[in-house]
């Protein structure tokens, strides 16, 4: 087996869509299709989640408790992003759903993709499909919306965002 090199940030994006499927059987191979990564890449990855504890020994459930306290206490150190300049794209954080119903009136961020439908500072999403995909998947697209008000938001959108990833994982 390959050295643990520490998580790369599209392992979160793996991580969170295998919750989406709940309890319907999945193969790498849905992962790879459903995501645009490429299979090897996604068994590296589940390598690596379970050698951090964040997926159980099969390589088939999500540890919860250990995915949600690496969000809310890790992934804005180990992934940290500031917003940047103003471009198209697919909004993110607190300006998706299901923040943007709870949270406004704050700056509007977006994951720059040339096919978005609002203007915003950019933020580079965990990996480079995300807006793609989530343009199609919208459980998808409320996980990572929530994870990125975690990494750039202020301690109350965080509190708010920990608190709708809690009740959607």
């Amino acid at each position: 087996m390959k050295n643990h090199n520490g998580m790369r940030p599209h392992d979160i994006v793996v991580l969170l869509k295998i919750t989406t499927y709940k309890e319907k059987p999945w193969l790498m191979r849905d992962i790879a299709i459903d995501l645009g990564i490429s299979a090897g890449e996604i068994s590296e990855s589940l390598n690596r989640s379970k050698l951090a504890g964040l997926l159980d020994s099969t390589k088939k459930r999500v540890m919860k408790l250990s995915l949600k306290e690496f969000i809310k206490h890790g992934l804005k150190y180990v992934y940290p992003q500031q917003p940047g300049a103003i471009v198209r794209g697919l909004p993110t954080a607190y300006n998706a759903p299901p923040l943007n119903e709870l949270i406004k009136g704050r700056e509007v961020f977006v994951w720059p993709w040339s096919k978005g439908n609002m203007r915003g500072q950019g933020i580079q999403p965990l990996y480079k499909t995300v807006p793609e995909i989530c343009a199609k998947d919208k459980d998808l697209y409320a996980l990572l919306a929530l994870v990125d008000a975690i990494r750039i938001g202020r301690a109350r959108e965080q509190e708010i965002a920990m608190a709708e990833l809690e009740k959607k994982l």
